[in-house]
């Protein structure tokens, strides 16, 4: 570290907390209860008396309760210990432990200063202004407030007192607050920094729920010689290998947005093959999935292919570029020796990255030239890889913390104007914490805290810009919103390194800035160039895009200049504390914790959301955006609400055409199931979703003449089956449900439409979205002004070509962006398409129908018997007649169901006695089992033969529509060896391979709960159990906590048709909001939680139910 000025610290005027009212009182609070569930209505996690803001929604509520609050060790008021209940509780702990740790430190100038810090922290955590990466909420300040030390995880840090890197002594006296890695590979098999000690420190990284990314050029390519003799298995071996060790380690399932990038040079030797590396294993899928396998995330299919662990990523330098504006070959160099061992032409390597993007939306591009011409310390060597989402870039062997804020906090949706001083105090308190977070912080290797330590950089950003900017009436993808979105980046990045200029002064400048003195504040100036939209720039390739001033309000354009005239000023004088300030992060769930509609830079993805209620379940609202900024676009209280009503529906029968209260009383019902039935519109996105016997009860349904065969068949349309056609269906569907977009709507100027417009198509009306053009325009607005980069999607559709993937990818290298990641919807095969109505198969139908029509038939009428009636009269003649020829004839009517070519299932592995044993299952379109598969390990025995033969008998049976409860019943307890103990999740001992296979279809498909000895239970973060939790034997947890109660429940065991009715009506609300989902994206994967769809968020995924983050943010 640099020499120290002796000067006070920082001073901290207050500007949001008062000197009377205690910061906590500021605010007042619910108890609340936080359910969550799963796609079946099963609540897979319960606490009640959780105490938050009032303003707080359920699924920041759900967050904090499922996933923050510490579980174990906390003191209670009576004496014991137990766990967090309070919102209060954890920003005291978080605030609480940065404020001690800069004062132990020298941060502040007076004790006064430290506790207006302390609680200007505390204001901003409970007012959602600005938060912490997840890996704080988790591990700060355990230590300080509740003295919880727990098991070392060989750890390291670097010691302020005397700079020397120690050996971690305990799990969170220094927590690991960094969310974002990056590691370095050598091409050596075996030692330290080598390729299997990677998957080492990459196990460490993903035990802690953080993320990392590597650039394994320098892994020699297939072919090349060994030192000892012989040739290098090649580069994808060994990916193979570290993404089998991913997949086994991580959260997050197998999915393309996992925490973990892999990065390669244009020039490697293999870079063809990684190139098409998904592309390749998308194909094996498909064979997969034709075979039979399940084409889900989790399924077989795309657990037995490689690369599904990770992002991946091509590094290309600005020479790429010349070459292929001549139309000259690439050239693929050596690891060893550099020599030319390939070449290719550059058209073809371009034309391949885009088609692979295309096909599986890997791999994405890293600008080389770019990334490098703005480092702030080359003298340490070149910046190689990113974290997985690609926000941070830097050296290898290096960390970052983050943290977000909260634009829509910063606007006064009263004047349209926005709060710069508010917002700059916000910026400089959080660099303070984040810079004080990396000087309490332990990290996963040696090397690691070594340069974290010397670097000291910081990822300060913000989201909710996209929703910003639909309230001031402002078009996502304009001049205006992009200056505007320019400005505020340069305020925050250029008040970030103001302060990191301040702290410089007082506790000396980061390790290695004297050495890179020169190149950093060349980096510096050229922000500020940006900021005046200056025409020439220092050392740049690609000219950035400027603040253009004619598009920008003047306050905002002067704050930005003034920010980055003093953050030079300061520089020059004192140097910086931190190497880098900010970066713009996916913010999954901490955007969630803060009620951010967008995340990032990212538009809002729909105008129609669902807003979850204490205790599950879900209703309808319009984006909290729309109707404010209407009120901006100078619309009346009176058009307001008539568009708000065309988008989201009046959720009520009165006035609705062809299905209203009196038509639904002509078709015969009651005045209290029309209540049910208006009770249940407010959470459907279709009015058929409320139309069923959960809402109704089968009593109504066969008081108006249907049978259990009908109600109970998920196919089953009960408007259709009442005589309304399906044009009466839809109009009905507009004016009660909504059309899900303004598109169309009465009073809306046509000139606003683009105000609205979303990353995605909004509802069936909906034809407009933000182009994928829009998107990069938008980065290239923000990107001058970011230390690091940007996590983002960029959204394309389905039916988006390999020409437009190509395109983007070069507008975004034109524009000075330094990565790009592209989605085209729909490119996996892990989901059908889920858009499309229903509509056309009725029309279909219809016209079959129509042409069978009219033609004279000699049969009996079949219609005019009743089923009972139809099968009591073929029994009876079969038992009469003595010719067995009618007989067979007859037993003919039951057809063999055929199962489809491509069928869902699951496999599940076992071992009975040592004997290892695996059953497969695959499915009928409505969930049903067809078919099952038996195979026991030792091939050729008699066993194996005879239970293949076994299972085609059942299946056969199962397709002829023998119950499965009739399998289960006979087959269950039956004695055979080999028997005795089970290696199952569930079923731990087993009378038989029989009885095995039956109990388990038994607990799969027909809920038996009773034939299982453990039940399922979800995992539940921070609850204190975990290997480096020490947590001292003895202590007793049966007494509860006076406020709070947490349950995690299994499926229930008893009373099964009662609770197979509730979890199906809990099911109906809750999947609403996964088909709405899952119609705009369609091939998003489940959450890995709660299995509900997952959104876009940057370049991971987020989960709006319980607020799981499906990467590393």
């Amino acid at each position: 570290m640099n020499k120290k000025n002796k000067s006070e610290g920082l001073k901290y005027p207050r500007l949001f907390t008062r000197d009377d009212i205690d910061v906590f009182d500021q605010f007042e609070y619910d108890y609340r209860t936080s359910v969550i569930r799963n796609p079946n209505g099963e609540i897979v996690f319960e606490m009640k008396n959780v105490e938050v803001p009032k303003q707080w929604s359920q699924i920041a509520t759900d967050i904090l309760a499922q996933k923050y609050f510490r579980k174990a060790g906390v003191p209670q008021p009576d004496g014991s210990t137990g766990r967090e209940t309070s919102v209060k509780q954890v920003a005291h702990r978080m605030a609480n432990c940065w404020k001690a740790w800069g004062e132990r430190y020298g941060y502040f100038a007076s004790k006064e200063d430290a506790q207006v810090f302390y609680e200007e922290l505390v204001y901003c955590i409970l007012n959602q202004a600005c938060v912490p990466n997840s890996p704080q909420w988790f591990n700060t300040g355990l230590y300080e407030s509740y003295g919880i030390k727990g098991k070392p995880q060989g750890h390291y840090y670097v010691d302020p007192a005397d700079n020397i890197l120690k050996k971690s002594t305990s799990a969170y006296e220094r927590p690991q607050p960094h969310a974002c890695f990056i590691l370095s590979v050598e091409d050596d098999l075996v030692n330290d920094g080598g390729i299997m000690d990677l998957w080492v420190r990459e196990a460490r990284i993903f035990k802690y729920g953080s993320g990392v990314g590597t650039n394994y050029s320098n892994i020699r390519g297939e072919g090349e010689k060994l030192s000892g003799g012989g040739t290098s298995s090649g580069l994808m071996s060994f990916l193979k290998i570290g993404d089998r060790a991913a997949g086994a380690i991580k959260s997050g399932g197998t999915t393309r947005r996992a925490a973990k990038m892999v990065c390669l040079d244009l020039d490697h030797p293999e870079i063809m093959s990684f190139i098409n590396w998904k592309v390749e294993e998308e194909n094996k899928v498909a064979a997969l999935i034709n075979a039979g396998y399940a084409s889900d995330y989790e399924g077989e299919a795309y657990k037995t292919v490689s690369g599904q662990n990770s992002n991946n990523s091509v590094r290309i330098p600005n020479a790429f570029f010349e070459k292929l504006q001549h139309n000259e070959d690439w050239e693929l160099k050596s690891r060893t020796d550099g020599r030319t061992m390939k070449k290719v032409p550059s058209r073809e390597v371009w034309n391949q990255i885009a088609y692979a993007a295309w096909r599986c939306a890997d791999p994405g591009t890293q600008y080389d030239t770019t990334i490098n011409e703005w480092h702030t310390s080359p003298k340490g060597g070149r910046i190689r890889a990113s974290n997985p989402c690609s926000e941070y870039m830097f050296l290898d062997n290096t960390a970052c913390n983050l943290a977000s804020v909260n634009l829509r906090k910063f606007f006064n949706e009263d004047n349209n104007v926005f709060d710069v001083k508010g917002f700059e105090y916000t910026v400089r308190l959080w660099t303070t914490v984040l810079e004080i977070s990396v000087l309490m912080a332990q990290f996963p290797s040696k090397e690691v805290a070594q340069l974290s330590y010397d670097y000291r950089t910081l990822g300060l950003g913000y989201a909710n810009l996209g929703s910003m900017l639909m309230v001031s009436g402002i078009p996502y993808d304009s001049p205006e919103a992009r200056a505007i979105a320019g400005a505020i980046t340069a305020i925050m990045t250029g008040i970030a390194y103001k302060t990191s200029a301040e702290m410089a002064a007082h506790l000396g400048s980061f390790a290695r800035f004297e050495e890179n003195r020169e190149d950093m504040m060349r980096v510096m100036r050229n922000h500020r160039l940006a900021a005046y939209d200056a025409d020439e720039y220092e050392q740049l390739s690609i000219k950035p895009r400027g603040i253009h001033a004619k598009y920008c309000p003047d306050y905002l354009l002067k704050a930005a200049c003034n920010a980055w005239d003093e953050a030079v000023e300061l520089g020059e004088k004192y140097g910086y504390r931190n190497a880098q300030a900010t970066v713009i992060a996916p913010t999954g769930t901490i955007g969630l914790v803060m009620d951010c509609d967008t995340t990032g830079v990212e538009p809002d993805f729909a105008l129609v959301k669902f807003k979850k209620l204490s205790g599950g379940g879900y209703f309808k609202i319009i984006n909290q955006s729309v109707p404010q900024a209407l009120k901006n676009l100078k619309y009346t209280d009176k058009e307001i609400d008539a568009i708000i009503k065309y988008a989201v529906g009046s959720a009520s029968f009165a006035g609705a055409p062809f299905i209203n209260s009196q038509s639904l009383s002509e078709k015969g019902f009651i005045a209290d199931e029309i209540k049910k039935l208006d009770n249940a519109l407010a959470s459907a996105f279709e009015i058929g979703f409320v139309f069923n016997k959960f809402t109704l009860g089968e009593s109504c349904l066969e008081r108006l003449g249907f049978t259990p065969e009908q109600y109970n068949d998920w196919n089953f349309n009960l408007l259709e089956a009442l005589g309304f056609t399906p044009e009466q269906i839809e109009a009905a569907n507009d004016y009660i449900c909504g059309t899900m977009t303004i598109e169309g709507a009465p009073h809306l100027k046509k000139e606003h439409y683009a105000v609205f417009d979303c990353a995605n198509k909004c509802g069936k009306k909906g034809e407009r979205y933000i182009h994928a053009h829009g998107h990069i325009r938008m980065m290239g607005a923000a990107q001058p002004f970011i230390s690091g980069a940007i996590s983002k999607t960029i959204n394309l559709p389905h039916e988006a070509t390999v020409e437009e993937i190509a395109d983007s990818y070069m507008l975004s290298w034109e524009l000075g962006l330094k990565a790009c990641a592209l989605y085209r919807d729909g490119s996996k095969l892990s989901q059908p398409l889920s858009n499309k109505s229903d509509s056309k198969k009725s029309k279909d139908k219809d016209t079959a129908t129509e042409g069978t029509a009219g033609h004279d038939t000699p049969l009996i009428d079949m219609g005019k018997l009743t089923v009972d009636e139809l099968l009591e009269e073929l029994h009876k003649r079969m038992q009469e007649s003595t010719d067995t020829k009618l007989k067979r004839q007859l037993s003919r009517i039951v057809e063999r169901k055929q199962l489809p070519a491509k069928r869902r299932g699951f496999t599940q592995k076992a071992k009975i006695n040592g004997q290892a044993l695996f059953l497969r299952t695959g499915e009928y379109g409505d969930g049903t089992l067809g078919e099952i598969f038996i195979d026991l390990a030792k091939e050729g025995s008699t066993l194996r033969s005879l239970m293949n033969c076994f299972a085609i008998s059942v299946s056969v049976g199962l397709q002829y529509g023998v119950p499965l409860e009739e399998f289960v019943e006979k087959f269950v307890f039956t004695k055979f060896e080999p028997a005795g103990m089970v290696d199952h999740p569930n079923i731990k001992s087993t009378t038989s391979i029989v009885d095995f296979v039956f109990r388990c279809l038994a607990y799969e498909y027909l809920g038996r709960t009773d034939l299982v000895h453990v039940l399922d239970k979800p995992e539940v973060d921070n609850l204190g159990n975990d290997d480096w939790d020490d947590i001292p034997t003895g202590l007793e947890y049966a007494p509860k906590p006076a406020l709070s109660d947490v349950r995690v429940i299994g499926p229930s065991g008893s009373g099964q048709s009662s609770a197979k009715t509730q979890k199906a009506l809990s099911a109906t609300s809750i999947n609403v909001v996964s088909e709405h989902l899952k119609s705009m994206q369609s091939d998003a994967p489940a959450c890995n939680t709660c299995g509900h769809i997952t959104v876009r968020s940057g370049t991971c995924y987020k989960c709006l139910n319980c607020g799981n983050s499906m990467g590393c943010s």
